[in-house]
Formats: structure tokens, C-alpha cells, sequence
């Protein structure tokens, strides 16, 4: 084995054992708790994401970030006064 080979092998072996260790989860529907068919990282940020339920078939906007998934309540929708 040459030098440059091993060397190329530890660093393959070093970027593939730290994408390895970035945590992973299946998204919860909040409504129902089940697994929905989304998976995030603990490095994925969500904005404004519709998440939706094939079990409840409910839709629920939701934003994540470091893995903590919050619920984002629309306003209730308001008649326009003339």
C-alpha cells in the first residue's frame, strides 16, 4: 500500500463514520402521534412545511430546527368589511 492510498482511505473512512453520525427521525403527525412518511436531520430547517398524515389525513404546517418540530397556527380567516 502506498501513502497516498492509505491516507485517501482514512479520510474516505473519516467522512463516511461523520455522515453516519448525524441523528435522523421520523417527523410525528402532532395530531395523531403516528410516524408520517418525512424524515428530518439534526441539520434540516423547515420553514412554513406542509406536513401531511396518511393515517388522519390531516395537513398541519410545521416548522424544525435541530430536530424540534413546532406548529405553526394559522389565523382563523376574517371577512373584509366594506
Amino acid at each position: 500500500w502506498s501513502i497516498s492510498c492509505i491516507s485517501h482511505l482514512v479520510l474516505q473512512l473519516y467522512y463516511t463514520s461523520s455522515v453516519l453520525m448525524i441523528a435522523r427521525e421520523w417527523v410525528r403527525c402532532p395530531i395523531c402521534s403516528n410516524k408520517t412518511r418525512d424524515r428530518i436531520r439534526e441539520d434540516t430547517i423547515l420553514i412554513n412545511y406542509p406536513l401531511y398524515c396518511p393515517k388522519c389525513k390531516q395537513e398541519t404546517l410545521i416548522e424544525a430546527k435541530n430536530l424540534k418540530i413546532t406548529v405553526i397556527k394559522e389565523p382563523d380567516a376574517q371577512t373584509q368589511s366594506r
